[in-house]
């Protein structure tokens, strides 16, 4: 199986396969898109579910909600963006709100998924919201997860600013106690420390120039809310109440501006809300995936 990965990436082509052991109908590989090879997990076999992880993550990002959501019905969907996890992006484009989206539809395409229900937490939000603005034909319905619709602030601009500084002066893994601090409660901290190491790893795993780009992104994100007005598919809003990065009043601003739109607070969590109390999230985005499907 090794042997057939390194060399359909040798050749640069996709390369697909099950996972010895793994979960029933679950698939791994790599696509060749617009320049970069970006690495993806599809589990089930049901209704399309694309999920985009935030930054600095990746895909494993929703290891935790692979298994209870395609065991209810869906093909879960999740990449890594160019730059993160096992991706990798041509020196030409390390990333950007633009390409991230682009990337996204390719590997829809590739994948043979003409429509999905598409998720984005916290910077996978913008993603999405950029998706919708080039191809709201390809939206089932829309899931946004600890993320906002606003622009970055002048204070918000430089901490983005400072991550990519940091990134290139320390290394992607000196990110890590920067971000696990808001992306998981300090009980959690505490009483889960293989979480907290389950994500810093995730961390390390990004790139320089991948950290770079999507700090970029989230300090010169587009204002959204004009789109939220406009969004007609089926919506849920996530969010973790102890949230301090993107606090739940973000998550409310954007419920009352998507007509139709269901908003849910999970108890509890923080930023990485959808990791920290998955079973929590799965409940919730099951029992709304169910009313339209």
């Amino acid at each position: 199986m090794n042997a057939l990965r390194i060399a359909g990436l040798t050749l640069g082509l996709l390369t697909t396969f099950a996972l010895a052991g793994g979960s029933e109908g679950r698939q791994e590989g790599m696509l060749s898109v617009n320049g970069a090879q970006i690495h993806y997990v599809s589990q089930g076999s049901g209704t399309p579910m694309l999920l985009l992880h935030g930054y600095p993550l990746s895909g494993e990002l929703f290891a935790r909600n692979r298994d209870a959501l395609s065991a209810a019905g869906y093909r879960v969907i999740t990449i890594d963006h160019r730059g993160y996890g096992q991706s990798t992006a041509p020196a030409s484009d390390s990333g950007s709100l633009a390409t991230y989206a682009q990337d996204a539809l390719a590997v829809m395409d590739q994948l043979n998924v003409p429509k999905a229900i598409i998720g984005g937490m916290s910077m996978g939000g913008p993603i999405a919201f950029e998706m919708y603005r080039t191809a709201p034909e390809r939206f089932l319905g829309l899931i946004l997860i600890n993320t906002l619709a606003n622009p970055a602030g002048i204070v918000e601009q430089n901490i983005w600013k400072g991550m990519a500084q940091k990134a290139v002066t320390f290394g992607p893994q000196s990110l890590a106690p920067e971000l696990l601090k808001d992306m998981l409660t300090g009980q959690t901290r505490a009483e889960r420390p293989a979480d907290a190491a389950f994500l810093t790893n995730i961390v390390k795993q990004a790139s320089v120039a991948g950290d770079v780009a999507g700090a970029n992104v989230l300090a010169t994100r587009p204002d959204s809310l004009p789109t939220l007005k406009t969004i007609t598919v089926p919506t849920l809003i996530l969010e973790g109440r102890e949230d301090t990065v993107y606090p739940p009043e973000f998550s409310l601003k954007m419920q009352q501006n998507i007509p139709g739109s269901q908003l849910v607070i999970i108890p509890g969590a923080a930023h990485a809300a959808i990791f920290e109390k998955a079973a929590a999230a799965n409940t919730a985005i099951i029992n709304w995936a169910k009313t339209f499907r």
